[in-house]
């Protein structure tokens, strides 16, 4: 038997998982940055260790030759999401994509297994590009809910620690828990549009900010430095009111005297018109 080479094998799979979480991410952050609220909540993702890949391959009984084709899951991205109702959404995006090709789908949520597990799984392809050409690997992208994923990973422990022969009365608490979980996310569900609403309002404060800010530090350096620090310390005070509309107002006319500011230092002229 030829010496396997595992570095070689994994390195594109490292590859995909570093571009898929960073593409996932700019996902998150375009809908942030249009005040928009995020199906994504966070992405984590990794490649399988060489001992949990020969582990699975030696329970199903697959072969060297044939690893990457059987193992669909050496590669994996993780998608945790805030309510129930964004799984869809965002397995509904992925679909969507031309920078990935979904192969098959593993719905845990309609078809839960015994144990409890709930989860939404895609297997995609992914092409990775390598100085010997174009790699096409299978991605396994599971999404679920903050609250499934607690689970998850609970009983995932819990796998290790027992080799996957969890006692009969860890397994009906694990089985309570995920009830409960259940209920959690369908409570979570009740209020979505509320939660929903102050996480957009909260993101729109989060640019504005930003916004102020950096014309104020604009300002500063081309306008009177005393009349700029008044400007400054009236936006702390609005800011210390919380109120989202006075905020808006103060942003559109900072942004007409950062206008004016901006046309003066291209045209001086202006000032003596």
């Amino acid at each position: 038997m030829e010496i396997q080479l595992w570095r070689e094998l994994l390195d594109p799979y490292e590859q995909a998982v570093s571009e898929l979480l960073k593409k996932f991410c700019n996902v998150r952050e375009e809908y942030l940055k249009k005040n928009m609220y995020a199906p994504i909540e966070s992405v984590s993702g990794r490649v399988k260790t060489v001992a949990s890949i020969l582990e699975k391959m030696q329970r199903k009984n697959i072969s060297f030759e044939t690893l990457e084709e059987d193992l669909d899951d050496i590669a994996g991205i993780r998608i945790i999401c805030q309510f129930v109702e964004d799984i869809e959404k965002v397995a509904a995006l992925i679909g969507k994509r031309t920078d990935m090709e979904i192969r098959s789908t593993k719905d845990y949520l309609r078809n839960q297994k015994g144990s409890g597990y709930r989860s939404f799984h895609l297997i995609v392809w992914y092409t990775v590009q390598t100085i010997d050409g174009p790699k096409k690997l299978q991605v396994e992208i599971q999404i679920r809910t903050m609250a499934m994923n607690f689970w998850a990973t609970t009983e995932h422990s819990l796998q290790y620690k027992y080799k996957g022969e969890i006692p009969a009365h860890i397994s009906q608490q694990l089985n309570r828990a995920s009830e409960a979980i259940e209920i959690l996310d369908r409570e979570m569900s009740q209020v979505r549009s509320e939660i929903m609403d102050a996480q957009i309002d909260s993101q729109i404060e989060t640019n504005l900010v930003k916004d102020i800010l950096r014309n104020i530090e604009n300002l500063y350096k081309l306008d009177n430095k005393r009349e700029v620090v008044k400007i400054q310390n009236e936006f702390y005070r609005i800011f210390s009111t919380h109120n989202l509309e006075e905020l808006k107002r103060f942003h559109r006319q900072l942004d007409i005297i950062a206008e004016g500011s901006r046309a003066q230092a291209v045209d001086p002229a202006v000032n003596h018109q």
